[in-house]
């Protein structure tokens, strides 16, 4: 018996509060680092060196990618940092959700004004790419969620073979 497996992956675009986030940083550690070397004095020169360290860890954080992987009816989905770091956010069973469509879509209205939903945010990120998102209301240890993501055309077909009564595209 073999399996159904398919794999995509998709790279989050930089958002605007990423990016001032960097820039405040960098200037931050530009600023102290030249006053570090310009007074040599312990007050400055500590925390000067504690941000070049904490700016090691933090810039990988802006360079995200998200993996889906689909096997037979459950989707994993993986968090990938600076292209070195893969670490496993989310897993989801297709027969738990209750619906996949468009995010667009009229079937999630009253969903959407639900605040007692838990949104997680698995897309790219990308305007040009909002047409190809997708909205999974699915249940997942007593809570709902919607989860947000973009398949890929095959995907989504082979998701819809799993639960044709759960996909729809409109």
């Amino acid at each position: 018996m073999s399996d159904l497996y398919l794999e995509e992956l998709v790279r989050r675009k930089r958002t605007g509060k990423d990016q001032a986030i960097r820039a405040v940083l960098m200037a931050l550690t530009a600023v102290l680092v030249v006053l570090a070397l310009l007074t040599w004095k312990l007050v400055i020169t500590i925390p000067a060196i504690a941000l070049c360290i904490a700016d090691i860890f933090i810039f990988p954080r802006f360079n995200v990618e998200w993996e889906y992987q689909y096997v037979n009816g459950e989707i994993d989905i993986d968090r990938i940092l600076n292209r070195s770091k893969r670490k496993r956010v989310d897993s989801f069973d297709i027969s738990n959700a209750e619906m996949i469509a468009p995010m667009s879509s009229h079937r999630l209205d009253y969903y959407n004004s639900n605040n007692k939903l838990k949104i997680k945010d698995y897309t790219s990120c990308d305007p040009e790419n909002a047409n190809r998102g997708f909205a999974m209301l699915i249940s997942k240890d007593g809570e709902m969620s919607k989860v947000l993501f973009e398949p890929s055309e095959q995907m989504l077909k082979d998701i819809r073979t799993k639960a044709p009564r759960k996909v729809f595209f409109d």
